[in-house]
């Protein structure tokens, strides 16, 4: 049997997923997306699943699109939006729209559409190894996956431009000082560091977390006024939930609260 292109680990409270094409850098094809869609779907359906810990075999992350198999079809002008509208937009959705938290643990590079599927995860991890390359440039095309989306909210215009026209390598140390990531850690360090978060958020609360993914996410389109209303409302549903309710008798009590006995 062929193995996975997506390894897929259920852990206590949180599922690892391991993008599996080492031998091509985790390059994307189409069975690539297919298992890595159908996961992440699973890791939204499966309420023992919180929390998500997303990360590549072997020497690095994600190359981003695996050319090879575009050559090997014989097409030189392909339909390159066709390929975002069937697979990358909406891998970018999914990871943005599943109601818990995604952690990518970014080990070595993270190039093309795999650093911006990296960028659409909620907390980004790297080894110090890693590099993020918008690297669309160098073969004549646009940032995409998210790209000219993230790149700017994230490092402002200017350097959102320097990464995308030059397509330089970004070091995890830049990356983490510019605030492009959460955090680096050593290279031995990042499952351990990653898989950690996720025990966390696993023990936390879901809804919670999940309210707050949506609107940060909402709030670079909002106004001030329209975000005023949307923390209101998205206080009184987490203020309604059996979350805070547990939340505060442990605060009372003054012990752990204990948001998987639900």
């Amino acid at each position: 049997m062929p193995a996975p292109t997506v390894i897929h680990d259920r852990r206590d409270g949180y599922h690892v997923l391991t993008l599996n094409r080492p031998d091509r850098l985790n390059a994307f094809n189409d069975e690539l997306h297919a298992a890595l869609r159908e996961a992440l779907a699973s890791c939204a359906a499966e309420d023992e699943c919180r929390a998500v810990v997303l990360t590549g075999a072997g020497r690095g992350f994600c190359a981003g699109q695996d050319l090879s198999n575009r050559v090997n079809m014989g097409d030189e002008r392909p339909d390159l939006g066709a390929t975002l509208e069937a697979n990358y937009n909406p891998l970018v959705r999914a990871i943005r729209a599943l109601p818990k938290p995604v952690i990518c643990a970014v080990n070595g590079v993270a190039a093309g559409a795999g650093a911006n599927i990296a960028l659409a995860c909620d907390i980004v991890i790297a080894a110090k190894s890693a590099k993020f390359i918008q690297a669309f440039s160098k073969i004549g095309l646009v940032p995409d996956s998210g790209g000219t989306w993230f790149l700017p909210r994230l490092l402002g215009e200017a350097r959102a431009k320097g990464l995308a026209l030059t397509a330089q390598p970004l070091s995890a140390d830049d990356a983490e000082r510019w605030g492009l990531i959460w955090k680096v850690v050593d290279d031995a360090d990042l499952m351990a560091e990653a898989e950690a978060q996720a025990r966390a958020f696993a023990d936390g609360p879901t809804a919670a977390y999940a309210l707050t993914k949506q609107a940060i996410h909402a709030a670079g389109t909002n106004t001030l006024d329209q975000q005023l209303d949307l923390e209101r409302d998205y206080q009184r549903q987490a203020g309604f939930s059996d979350d805070y309710k547990e939340g505060v008798a442990a605060f009372m009590e003054k012990r752990k609260p204990d948001y998987r006995k639900r």
